[in-house]
């Protein structure tokens, strides 16, 4: 009623104005007054333009909420569109409030609210792993990611990875009976370094460890390429893998220390059968510090920022449909899943089985994605490009 109310109004104005003009010409008013009605007349168009557009806008929310199923429909499947066909500038936008605004920090202290009222437990149970002295256990926080707490029980110190819910962590530390010496930092991202500076208050004499390039909150030793973390009897190798972010830094466990295999914790470079997005780094970049991963041995252990095994062994699928170690890993996969555990640690032999971002030289997965070499290319070019290709279908997978 309202609306047919407010464009009646509309109309009457219209009629009348205009009866107004026809009426002042016919009767031949002053000149002055003439050229007011003529400026008012000019005018009118603009304002009745705006009163008009205001009045179908206000009858369109209507529709709206009066078929608001429909209408989530319809908008979601639009806005889905819409960032695929635009989803680098408006993503740049999130991207940039998401890690140099203080709105990044309050979304992810939303998120970690919820997952702890939806995860009360956490998303995963998980088995800690010991080995001649050094225990590591993957700590679940937040909806799917992985802090690690790697012990020298000999002297009951510690090291963290990614505290990204610094109160789980704590909680663990104290269960544990141990003192946390060092936080290893892979990257900026919220859900990687949200938790530094909570620990560090708790812990003073607990060192922040990061690279300087990417602004990791309460860092105090910055690292370069293959830096040295000494923790007890533990070993850390830094590892600079940029392309993710521009700082991104992965950390190498020495296993010959305690005679067991080396351990990788790779943050958001590298997951089981999966890697990270190339936020801030181009694909050569990123395939740089991908070959980084696949010069390590084969039998180093794999410990990721996150838990999206299942969903990444389902992609690999469509790009390696024939790929046997894919499907006998996927198989594992839904039967840890199935009972809520931990996927982690793979190792970087197996990944160079089934995970197609290290896979970059099989010919099957070129067929699959339509690339060929063209014959002035360079090899590391071809790679990085395979590599560019892969990466946007597995994120066009992500939206599906």
């Amino acid at each position: 009623m309202c609306i047919r109310h407010l464009l009646s109004l509309i109309i009457r104005s219209m009629v009348m104005i205009r009866s107004f003009y026809l009426l002042a010409s016919g009767f031949g008013v002053s000149l002055d007054t003439s050229l007011r009605c003529a400026q008012c007349t000019m005018a009118l168009p603009d304002l009745m333009i705006t009163l008009f557009a205001a009045a179908s806008f206000f009858c369109f929310l209507c529709l709206c909420v009066r078929y608001r199923r429909s209408a989530q429909l319809f908008w979601g499947k639009l806005l889905s569109r819409t960032m695929a066909r635009t989803e680098k500038p408006l993503f740049r936008i999130a991207y940039t409030l998401y890690t140099r605004t203080t709105l990044g920090y309050m979304y992810y202290k939303r998120q970690m609210r919820k997952a702890r009222e939806h995860y009360p437990a956490g998303h995963s149970t998980a088995q800690p792993m010991e080995f001649n002295g050094v225990k590591i256990i993957p700590i679940s926080v937040l909806s799917d990611n992985y802090s690690y707490l790697v012990i020298d029980t000999a002297s009951s110190v510690a090291v963290v990875v990614d505290p990204a819910d610094p109160q789980t962590v704590q909680a663990v530390l104290k269960e544990e009976g141990v003192m946390l010496e060092a936080i290893l930092c892979t990257h900026k991202h919220w859900d990687h370094s949200g938790g530094n500076k909570g620990l560090k208050r708790l812990h003073s004499a607990c060192r922040v460890y990061g690279s300087a390039a990417d602004n990791i909150p309460g860092l105090t030793h910055p690292l370069s390429h293959m830096d040295s973390v000494t923790v007890g009897r533990m070993q850390f190798k830094a590892l600079f893998t940029p392309g993710h972010t521009v700082g991104h830094m992965i950390y190498l466990l020495d296993g010959r220390a305690v005679s067991a295999p080396s351990s990788l914790f790779s943050g958001d470079l590298v997951f089981l059968s999966g890697c990270g997005r190339m936020f801030e780094g181009s694909a050569t970049t990123m395939l740089s510090s991908l070959d980084t991963v696949s010069s390590l041995s084969d039998d180093t252990l794999l410990w990721p920022g996150h838990e999206y095994a299942e969903d990444n062994l389902l992609f690999a699928a469509e790009v390696e449909p024939c790929n046997a170690a894919r499907e006998n890993k996927y198989q594992w996969v839904l039967q840890q899943r199935g009972q809520k555990l931990c996927t982690s640690p793979s190792t970087i032999g197996e990944e160079k089985q089934y995970n197609p971002f290290l896979r970059n030289h099989s010919a099957e997965l070129h067929l699959a994605l339509g690339l060929q070499q063209f014959q002035d290319e360079d090899v590391s070019q071809f790679r990085a490009r395979v590599l560019e290709e892969l990466r946007k279908r597995k994120d066009h997978y992500n939206r599906r």
